[in-house]
């Protein structure tokens, strides 16, 4: 039996923050505009970023945010 979108989602993030927030900046960047990194006939933009993680087609890079106040020194 094949499995629906939110079970595959929840299988391959299961406890993995990083997995989720790597889907949920790929999902803001395809709303946003960005060309999908595979051809698909595919509009969802949920689906369209899981299916590039399946792929192994997007990695985490944190923001780079230059109003940031500068870390702490210890």
């Amino acid at each position: 039996m094949e499995l629906t979108l939110p079970q595959r989602l929840q299988q391959a993030v299961q406890g993995s923050f990083h997995k989720t927030a790597l889907l949920q900046k790929r999902v803001r960047e395809l709303i946003r505009g960005n060309a999908p990194l595979i051809e698909t006939r595919e509009q969802n933009p949920i689906k369209i970023a899981f299916l590039e993680m399946e792929r192994g087609l997007i990695e985490l890079i944190p923001d780079e945010d230059t109003n940031a106040p500068p870390p702490p020194s210890i």
